[in-house]
């Protein structure tokens, strides 16, 4: 089982999904995107699992510090591919990819859920 945590170590959402990974004996491979950054490809692939509406973080201080005019401009999936390649801190966080599939967000239900033994 292949898993990769995506976010930003300081993000206290990132903490807590650190921190229910490690407390059920879960390991993973951290990618804090503000410093290793993200790719197109990274991107295009989490797309595939999540919506674009949903990955970019309207309610987050990288979202609210955009002028209306380049919020505005962000109406699909292209224009929202390159603002999170331009500012990955605008990324909905935790991102975590298991097994090839993107889940965005945590709480503690939705992981038991992920990582239910079929």
């Amino acid at each position: 089982m292949s898993i990769t945590l995506f976010g930003i170590a300081n993000c206290d959402t990132v903490k807590k999904a650190r921190t229910w990974l490690e407390a059920h004996g879960i390991s993973y491979v951290f990618h804090d995107f503000r410093k290793a950054g993200i790719s197109a490809d990274l991107v295009a692939g989490w797309l595939k699992d999540v919506d674009w509406e949903v990955l970019v973080n309207r309610k987050g201080t990288t979202w609210r510090g955009l002028d209306i005019a380049r919020k505005e401009a962000i109406v699909d999936v292209a224009s929202a591919t390159a603002l999170m390649l331009e500012s990955p801190a605008i990324v909905k966080r935790p991102v975590l990819l298991k097994d090839g599939r993107a889940h965005v967000g945590f709480n503690d239900d939705h992981y038991r859920q992920i990582f239910e033994k079929p």
